[in-house]
């Protein structure tokens, strides 16, 4: 099969974990035989030149932050945006030819690279004005699947969409999403596509009971991690001098949080829980600030620049081969999020053995199983117990990493690609 899968998060230049799914989708479409073709949205026009085309989507997006634009110039993208929804976005293929060394997350293993101009920007533009889907052609495409609720379609092939969740109508305080707009996008795109995919059993469930989906038209497929992968032939004494050269702190020395610094993470409770624990091992905070994270960051940097024992250490983002360092050698993950689609940090901690502590809510206990220590992440004595029995209890730790990495097959490449094999070949 022709398969179109959309690069709007994978083009993101920090790492999602919906860009995370889109890379790992493309590899098991891949793996499964089928011909993948990767479509862009970038905002630079098509040049005649095919290497500046190949530039322009490895520079990303021009940094326009504290830059004005003219009223001229919002109204030409506004007029094009509505023009794209009536008559279409044309798809221009993008060759790589290889002289041009693309960033590590664009490294996607696909046949083709397309851009259509202001696609995904231009597309939320029009279904916001007039409510409509934004029609794009990829000549010869049998099935365009997109990884994020986008007001796009593609005619002439079947539309499946993954809705990995609905926090911002089950915790709309969470999200910077026009909720309106939000819901009747995703109610449209319930009424409309060929088929829905879903990443967990909780999500296909809000599906049904709150956008009133199809249950025979809604599928979930779960997802996968390739982390484990960035660590093959890496040993332990690496990791335990790289710990000790980012951190000053030995191996399983220090608890780790990682994710954006957002509502929905729980960054104040974890904090707060960190500290009534009193563990002895330290916290470890790594992402980037998120929307309506400001008063996380303030309450954060507080207490690393009141901390004299470096008890708490925020990293901010790092890249992901990092990341994947600094989970292989914590004592432990601390995830105590209010609401997951799936929870991909915790998979990720399962697969390179660490233990884990989440939540007890949405998707997560589904995707721990009976391999982490669940909490009430309401509940800041909660998540101190935990905390300070999984510093204490060396025998838990090692039972909980055998578990994690056993639990963590479940979710395997192969596993997933298996699973979408089977969902593709229902849909041929």
């Amino acid at each position: 099969m022709k398969l179109s899968i959309d690069a709007f998060n994978i083009a993101l230049p920090h790492g999602t974990g919906v860009a995370t799914y889109g890379r790992n989708l493309a590899q098991a479409a891949r793996a499964g035989g089928n011909d993948v073709h990767l479509l862009f949205g970038s905002s630079r026009g098509h040049s005649r030149v095919s290497l500046l085309n190949e530039i322009a989507l490895a520079e990303g997006e021009p940094d326009m932050t504290g830059k004005r634009v003219s009223g001229f110039a919002k109204a030409g993208k506004f007029l094009r945006a509505v023009k794209g929804a009536v008559r279409g976005v044309p798809a221009m293929p993008v060759p790589v030819s290889g002289q041009v060394v693309m960033p590590q997350r664009l490294k996607v293993d696909a046949a083709q690279y397309w851009n259509a101009r202001e696609l995904y920007t231009g597309s939320d533009q029009a279904f916001r004005a007039c409510g409509a889907f934004t029609s794009v052609a990829v000549e010869g495409i049998d099935m365009a699947h997109w990884t994020y609720p986008l007001p796009v379609k593609m005619p002439g092939a079947r539309n499946v969409y993954t809705l990995h969740d609905l926090v911002p109508l089950r915790l709309p305080y969470t999200t910077a999403d026009k909720k309106r707009a939000y819901y009747r996008l995703c109610r449209q795109i319930v009424q409309d596509a060929d088929h829905i995919l879903t990443v967990s059993e909780a999500s296909r469930t809000d599906l049904i009971n709150i956008l009133g989906a199809d249950q025979n038209r809604v599928s979930n497929l779960y997802q996968a991690s390739d982390i484990a992968a960035t660590l093959e032939g890496i040993d332990e004494a690496f990791i335990t001098r790289y710990v000790e050269g980012l951190l000053g702190t030995g191996l399983r020395e220090y608890f780790l949080f990682f994710g954006a610094i957002e509502p929905k993470k729980n960054v104040a409770r974890l904090l707060e829980a960190y500290l009534a624990s009193s563990a002895k091992s330290r916290l470890v905070i790594v992402g980037g600030p998120g929307w309506g994270g400001e008063q996380d960051v303030k309450l954060l940097k507080s207490l690393v620049s009141l901390d004299a024992g470096k008890r708490i250490v925020w990293l901010g983002y790092l890249p992901r081969d990092m990341l994947a360092m600094l989970i292989a050698g914590a004592r432990a993950t601390v995830f105590p999020s209010l609401y997951e689609g799936f929870g991909l940090p915790v998979l990720e901690s399962m697969a390179l053995g660490t233990p884990v502590i989440t939540s007890n809510t949405s998707s997560l206990p589904e995707v721990a199983g009976d391999a982490a220590l669940l909490v009430d992440p309401y509940d800041v004595h909660s998540i101190a117990r935990a905390i300070l029995q999984m510093d204490q209890d060396g025998d838990l730790r090692a039972d909980l990493a055998q578990r994690g990495r056993i639990r963590a097959e479940l979710f395997s490449a192969a596993a997933y690609s298996q699973r979408l094999a089977e969902f593709y070949s229902r849909m041929a």
